[in-house]
């Protein structure tokens, strides 16, 4: 794969690319934002670049516009314009104002909704609007993910992504409704902190993308009962009450007019809420079943949706068995001494043996500590090499006070305990797909299709994480890479008039699990500890 190499004041980043991506959208996926307002059609001028001429296409009829014949010939360009194909160096000319929001760029340039067409009919929404939009959004514990559409054209046209900034009050949803019943200030904070970052995204995808926020018609919010009861703050003290957890919480907003004010959006916008099917399993689980098509792939289709509350499904061809694991906070790459979410400088691939390992991280920025993937990895690596053994100890031999990365810069610790919050997130998970197959009277053999979502999920190594035990061995040609499942089914149920019926059909099949309640688990928790493979027979 080519190179682009971003010449800056702080030094040279190289950056991957495919040839289908804009010049504009390779920056923004690398969190290198251009000055942007026409949602990069060209129309604006403002996304100016210097490339190495010879290496691009000859200037487009936008660029001959905005661009005078010697600012071309010094390689002056529009970075919507330009589709690198080869090394190409470029210097940003433009940049955009600093922002908390990284834009989502769809792998390999393009989106499921990129090329949608006709337009779809939403005969209940405001009829005032030229240009109608839609948002999608993903309310995560770690992260919050918003989709946006023009309506007009029936297309997808830009994302964010950001950090949740309930983070301060817990990396975890228990600590958080723990603080929230403790504290009415607390809760209304935290429901305050989660509305006004919502309005944030919005109101950074107005300036840059040429969007008017008014224009907004419909919106669509998906997530874990948790968030969702944060965020309505509604009926948070039910989810500290095991009896409440097999059963649907009302956790929904009583006043849209609230959120329409507040995010700026079309004063008669119609704002769908899905609820949760249970205590601990969300709406963003639903979705993440329509964007897989869990159902339509038969029975033996598995799907798991990585995070601090971990929600898993699956499928035996008449009944949805459906659970929430505990795992924590782990694979968001939180409760750890050298870990860190999954952004700019987290470590998200490690390959090697011993102290020959090989680092990767996101946008090639320094590195800054392992996000849920990478630490994966690293303990994966470890073990094959005999510096931690099957029971999540070093060796003898070794530092018993942690391994030291082999890296220059700030020194990164893995510790013993950073060891056991692992092997306590995966045995959690391991636990948990095992005793639905075991209600379904199904084996890991029985699997077909295993979706996995999250970031965690999107840059996972597969034959590392069976080596450690977090999936069934012997099944990588069935395990498929999803990433944000909970934010494409939202898309896909915003795109459509029947998300209702649709999502109903899907809980008449549901049975939900409470793992607490369940026999096996915890033998299959304590053999879920161990860094090997799943016993044979499992």
């Amino acid at each position: 794969m080519p190179d682009l190499i971003l010449k800056t004041t702080g030094g040279d980043r190289r950056l991957e690319f495919s040839p289908t991506q804009s010049l504009k959208e390779v920056l923004e996926a690398n969190n290198c934002r251009v000055r942007s307002g026409c949602r990069g059609t060209g129309a604006c001028g403002l996304c100016r670049v210097a490339v190495s001429s010879a290496e691009a296409d000859e200037p487009t009829t936008a660029e001959q516009l905005y661009l005078s014949d010697d600012q071309i010939l010094s390689g002056v360009r529009l970075a919507c314009q330009v589709r690198p194909r080869q090394d190409m160096e470029v210097t940003i000319l433009n940049p955009a104002p600093p922002s908390r929001w990284r834009t989502i760029i769809p792998a390999h340039g393009d989106h499921p909704y990129g090329r949608r067409t006709p337009a779809p009919s939403f005969p209940d929404l405001p009829k005032d609007i030229k240009r109608p939009h839609g948002l999608a959004i993903d309310l995560g514990t770690t992260h919050i993910s918003l989709s946006f559409f023009d309506f007009s054209a029936g297309q997808w046209f830009t994302g964010r992504r950001g950090l949740n900034p309930q983070g301060v009050y817990g990396a975890d949803v228990m600590t958080r409704l723990t603080a929230a019943c403790e504290s009415p200030r607390l809760a209304q904070d935290m429901r305050k902190q989660t509305i006004e970052a919502i309005s944030d995204a919005v109101q950074d995808v107005a300036t840059r993308e040429g969007m008017g926020t008014e224009e907004i018609v419909k919106c669509l919010l998906v997530g874990n009962t948790a968030m969702l009861a944060l965020l309505s703050g509604r009926n948070t003290p039910l989810l500290l009450q095991p009896a409440h957890w097999e059963h649907p919480i009302d956790c929904l907003p009583e006043d849209p007019e609230d959120l329409r004010r507040s995010w700026g959006i079309h004063p008669e916008a119609l704002i769908e809420i899905p609820p949760p099917l249970a205590g601990f399993v969300g709406s963003d689980l639903l979705a993440g079943i329509v964007a897989t098509g869990l159902v339509e792939a038969g029975p033996g289709s598995l799907l798991i949706d990585f995070g601090t509350n971990s929600e898993i499904a699956l499928w035996d061809g008449n009944t949805l068995w459906v659970t929430s694991a505990a795992g924590g906070p782990a694979f968001e790459g939180c409760g750890l001494g050298c870990g860190i979410p999954a952004e700019s400088g987290a470590i998200y691939q490690v390959k090697g043996s011993g102290l020959d390992l090989d680092f990767r991280t996101i946008d090639g920025a320094f590195p800054r500590g392992l996000c849920g993937s990478g630490i994966v990895d690293l303990i994966a690596c470890l073990a094959r090499s005999g510096i931690l053994t099957p029971t999540g100890c070093f060796a003898p031999g070794f530092p018993q006070n942690g391994f030291v990365l082999p890296l220059q810069g700030p020194r990164l610790l893995l510790t013993k305990r950073d060891v056991d919050v692992f092997q306590r997130a995966k045995g959690a998970i391991s636990a948990a797909v095992r005793v639905l197959l075991s209600l379904a009277g199904m084996g890991p053999r029985d699997l077909r299709h295993i979706y996995l979502g999250g970031a965690f999920g999107h840059f996972l190594d597969k034959a590392n994480a069976a080596a450690v035990g977090l999936l069934p061995h012997g099944r990588a040609e069935f395990i498929h890479l999803c990433g944000n499942t909970a934010l494409a089914g939202c898309e896909s149920l915003l795109m459509t008039s029947d998300s209702v019926e649709s999502l109903r059909r899907l809980t008449d099949r549901a049975r939900i699990i409470n793992l607490a309640r369940n026999d096996e688990f915890e033998d299959f928790f304590l053999e879920g500890l161990y860094l090997s493979p799943w016993p044979d027979g499992a």
